[in-house]
């Protein structure tokens, strides 16, 4: 995955409860730290205005990251597994990842 969409599942999966996409500017900064530590050489404007687009709930950037995420499970685990590793939620509610935290081990 490149960082910003790896940061994007790795906040996701920092929050257990699910995020609400019209609440992801509340998220803005965290994201920026996750994504700062894939990449501690520094952050250009570009990524600066990515992580502000994927933050914004009227533009489309974080469900063109989530089916990023989700193309990059299917490729590697059938369907059946892989699903538990996808940001998903019904329309208008908490978008969340499935895969219990159990199994989660932070390095």
């Amino acid at each position: 995955m490149e960082p910003l969409v790896k940061a994007i599942f790795l906040l996701f999966l920092n929050h257990p409860e699910g995020i609400l996409f019209k609440h992801l500017p509340d998220y803005r900064e965290e994201l920026t730290k996750i994504y700062m530590k894939l990449k501690p050489y520094g952050i250009s404007e570009r990524t600066l205005q990515s992580i502000e687009d994927v933050t914004n709930p009227l533009l489309n950037s974080i469900n063109e990251k989530c089916a990023r995420i989700r193309g990059a499970f299917v490729g590697q685990f059938d369907d059946h597994m892989a699903r538990h590793y996808y940001i998903d939620g019904k329309r208008g509610d908490v978008k969340k990842i499935s895969l219990p935290r159990d199994l989660v081990v932070w390095e």
